[in-house]
């Protein structure tokens, strides 16, 4: 069994090397990235090298959605326990299947091989435990009266440990004559025992739901609890020949919902999109549960635990516990996946099924098993490598039409690549057919047609030879997209922009034409900060170019009368401006933003996008302001009417002052200030013999003031 997770092969993984306006290479050279492609019959080891895959066989198909549970008695039958019809099914060693037993509930949760070879069989819902003889009769064995018997386990006398769910029991059920003698073993404080597990010491290991408990009885049957999981479910318990305990732990029951949510094989593609700035995720430590799906524990002798595997991404649905002592094998729901864990931690992809999940695994022997759901199949693994391994990668987002160039690599034994190509996110009947990479010294053209996705895939052959890949790169040339001007915000009149000070970057960086980004340089400009300036006009503005090329500006202005525009600045990098509203006549003006991408692209290919902003107004005149007539005295108040008027905008708002006195808000005999031209009534109070100077102020909509003064007097 240690050859046979002892894989060697392949680094391939994907990165992005982007230099703007030059050719891009897609380098596959992470492992994380790989494993976002597929893999049939090849292998990925913790340090990415991918190689010929345990062979992978086809042993039986239940025909039923579900396996749930997996044995295999000392003769080398395997019994796959299903669901949603309750069957059970024997498989010999040779590989034939059948029909063993058809019970009444809807699944057979967990199955067990007692000490004399017989059968037990547990079903949910309205929970029984059969017991099932050699010619596939079953007889009610235990019937607790509980809803649901998610576990089962052999105990070192022979009894046999029952596990149950909605009140979290433990039974002790031994036979005794006709009838068996039953005791309840523990009630503990969780909703369900989904795992038991026994090791030849007499203990008995229970994995709980919702609290993630792992429980420990000694042969005096008391409890002790080992780890208590962040994760929610103690999904199933496994025990190592060196007496060390494996928990798999997940964050999700699947407790009172039997049913994998697993996406058949196939159907996911990871699609690669080309964009170098964007920061990854630090890697975590996988004693980092916070927001893992799924873990593993190792449980020593003395009661301390390791976690030795944690996925953010991976669901495990079953472990088995490695006889060789180190480490486990974890079937997953990602892809019908299994992964070899040791206990350090290092981790390999050994084989990836067209089965949605794997269920369970369990060995007989050298022989090793796995059975899935979705459907329920019975998979052999190994010994025996296949002859011919196919690992396709994640498919490459140029993001525009792209010209492909030279593809490279470096492979040892025989190993051959083909390429295609497409214009839809997902490969389907309008991409190219896959076409070989013709070998030329250590590089090839790609065949493959002008599009804007392309895949490669890899073949390796040679079951004895040892046919690795090193490293995959493939250049490419985007099409130049023309950048697009968004928007055009304008600011209220009088208000500028000033630029902050850049972030300074090595000019040695920017003459090599890598993205500042690759260093840890942040490439958002920085926002300008606002001011008072008379008779400002500014605006900003976004845009946006698809192949992620420099851009810089021109900004043109034209008066609503003329004809053409004028250029104002040309070749400006921010992203707004200032206009000096005082150097324009007054009237009604539009700013043109032109965006051009000729710093990272040849003048042949260099193109530009514009946009126009809303009209706006340039007004430097301040508003007229007159004394209509002669003030009138009534009584103790005198009424002094102006007239406001203002030619390039209009009057917005107008207050008056007393002898100089606090400036109040007065409202036009309208009500509204809001037109060019405007009538103010202003009345204040007069005392005999006193003379008193009346201002009155008008401001129109750009800020502009203009003022009048009249002087009454009461005789």
């Amino acid at each position: 069994m240690k050859n046979l997770f002892t894989l060697f092969a392949v680094l391939v993984l994907t990165t992005i090397s982007t230099v703007q306006g030059q050719t891009s290479i897609w380098s596959i050279d992470s492992r994380a990235e790989v494993l976002k492609g597929d893999s049939q019959g090849v292998s990925i080891e913790s340090n990415g090298t991918i190689s010929i895959a345990p062979r992978l066989s086809r042993m039986f198909e239940t025909g039923q959605p579900f396996v749930w549970s997996g044995v295999i008695d000392a003769g080398g039958n395997a019994y796959l326990g299903t669901g949603g019809e309750g069957r059970v099914f024997k498989i010999t060693p040779a590989g034939t299947g059948s029909l063993f037993t058809d019970l009444a509930e809807l699944n057979v949760s967990a199955l067990a091989i007692g000490r004399n070879g017989e059968l037990y069989a547990a079903t949910s819902p309205d929970g029984k435990v059969y017991r099932i003889d050699a010619g596939g009769k079953a007889d009610v064995y235990f019937e607790p009266k509980e809803k649901y018997i998610w576990s089962l386990a052999v105990m070192a006398d022979g009894s046999l440990a029952v596990g149950t769910g909605e009140s979290g029991k433990i039974y002790r059920v031994r036979a005794a004559g006709a009838l068996p003698a039953a005791a309840l073993m523990f009630d503990t404080s969780e909703t369900h025992i989904i795992s038991l597990a026994a090791d030849q010491k007499g203990n008995l290991f229970a994995g709980t739901d919702p609290n993630g408990l792992v429980i420990r009885f000694g042969q005096d049957g008391k409890p002790f609890a080992l780890i208590d999981s962040p994760l929610r479910e103690i999904h199933e318990v496994s025990v190592g020949p060196d007496g060390s305990i494996y928990a798999l732990a997940i964050a999700e029951s699947v407790a009172n919902a039997p049913t994998p949510s697993a996406t058949p094989a196939g159907n996911s593609v990871s699609v690669d999109k080309p964009n170098p700035a964007q920061a990854e995720a630090p890697p975590k430590s996988r004693y980092d549960l916070s927001a893992a799906k799924s873990a593993v524990y190792r449980i020593y002798a003395d009661g301390a635990n390791d976690v030795i595997w944690s996925s953010p991404t991976v669901t495990g649905f079953s472990i088995y516990a490695h006889q060789t002592g180190n480490g486990v094998l974890i079937g997953t729901s990602e892809k019908g996946r299994i992964y070899s864990v040791r206990n350090d931690g290092s981790e390999t992809l050994v084989s990836q099924s067209d089965a949605g999940q794997v269920s369970t695994i369990f060995s007989s022997g050298s022989n090793l098993y796995a059975a899935s759901s979705n459907q329920g199949i019975l998979f052999k693994i190994g010994p025996e490598p296949v002859a011919e391994g196919r690992y396709e990668s994640p498919i490459l987002d140029a993001r525009s039409t792209a010209s492909w160039g030279r593809i490279w690599w470096r492979s040892a034994g025989s190993v051959v690549l083909e390429t295609r190509s497409g214009n839809t996110e997902l490969p389907n009947e309008t991409w190219s057919s896959w076409e070989t990479v013709r070998t030329e010294g250590s590089s090839s053209r790609v065949p493959s047609p002008i599009s804007r996705f392309l895949q490669w895939r890899a073949t390796l052959k040679g079951a004895t030879s040892r046919s690795t890949l090193n490293e995959v790169n493939v250049a490419f040339l985007g099409r130049n997209i023309a950048p697009e001007v968004l928007s055009i915000t304008m600011l209220p009149p009088n208000v500028g922009l000033i630029a902050n000070p850049p972030m300074q970057i090595d000019p040695n960086i920017e003459l090599s034409g890598i993205d500042p980004a690759v260093f840890g340089i942040p490439v958002q400009q920085v926002p300008p900060r606002r001011a008072y300036q008379r008779g400002a006009a500014a605006f900003q503005w976004l845009a946006e170019d698809r192949n992620g090329d420099k851009l810089v500006y021109d900004i043109y202005f034209k008066e609503a009368a003329d004809r053409d525009y004028k250029l104002l600045k040309a070749n400006i990098a921010d992203n707004f401006y200032s206009l000096d509203g005082q150097s324009l006549a007054d009237g009604r003006y539009t700013i043109k933003i032109v965006a051009r991408d000729s710093v990272t692209n040849p003048a042949s290919l260099a193109l530009s996008g514009e946009r126009v902003s809303d009209a706006f107004t340039i007004d430097n005149t301040q508003p007229s302001v007159l004394v209509s007539g002669q003030p009138q005295i009534a009584g103790d108040l005198a009424r002094i009417v102006f007239l406001a008027s203002d030619r390039a905008s209009y009057v917005s708002r107008a207050e008056y002052s007393i002898d100089g006195g606090t400036w109040l808000t007065v409202f036009p005999d309208d009500g509204i200030a809001d037109g060019p031209d405007e009538r103010f009534t202003v009345e204040v109070p007069i005392r005999p013999g006193n003379e008193s100077a009346v201002t009155l102020r008008v401001y129109d909509s750009n800020g502009n003031a203009g003022s009048a003064r009249a002087t009454v007097r009461k005789p």
